[in-house]
């Protein structure tokens, strides 16, 4: 048994069915620590990114318009890190099958998910799949400083002409 770290996303579909509290819920049976969390406006780029595995399909186009909130009108998701023993795996139990149709019906997509007409999984979360795509994603989501563990390394750059909004 390893120490890992997994990132779970609650797509748009899960927060227009007002589904946080159901999947944090499950989730909790997996007995791992939250060590990042935030809501996330979903950028083309960053659904473009994280779906880059899927870019040559036909379907990848209308995941974008998923993954954005588009299809749903709800434009963001929210993103968490869980760490513990195994992470990977126990999160990928809980979720069940990408294919909502073959996840076991008492998972969190045989429960909630369905397939559109036109083929796309609305799973309602993302889990990773492997450590090696927990790291990217990861990466991808979260920035070092907005989990509370130290992950992978870090270096410390100076970021010149920088523009950030602060509270006023």
């Amino acid at each position: 048994m390893a120490i890992e770290s997994t990132l779970v996303l609650i797509k748009p579909d899960g927060l227009k069915k007002s589904l946080t509290g159901n999947i944090l819920t499950r989730l909790s049976e997996a007995k791992l620590v939250i060590i990042g969390a935030k809501v996330v406006h979903v950028t083309p780029e960053l659904a473009m990114g994280h779906y880059e595995h899927l870019k040559e399909k036909p379907f990848f186009p209308e995941l974008v318009r998923y993954l954005t909130g588009e299809i749903h009108n709800i434009r963001r998701v929210i993103a968490f890190v869980y760490h513990g023993e195994d992470a990977i795996q126990r999160i990928r139990d809980l979720v069940g099958s990408t294919n909502p149709e073959e996840a076991n019906p008492v998972s969190i997509r045989g429960a909630y998910g369905r397939i559109t007409t036109s083929g796309v999984f609305e799973n309602i979360v993302h889990a990773s799949s492997s450590r090696e795509d927990a790291e990217k994603e990861i990466k991808l989501w979260f920035k070092p400083r907005e989990i509370v563990e130290k992950l992978y390394p870090v270096k410390e750059v100076m970021l010149n002409n920088v523009k950030e909004e602060v509270w006023e």
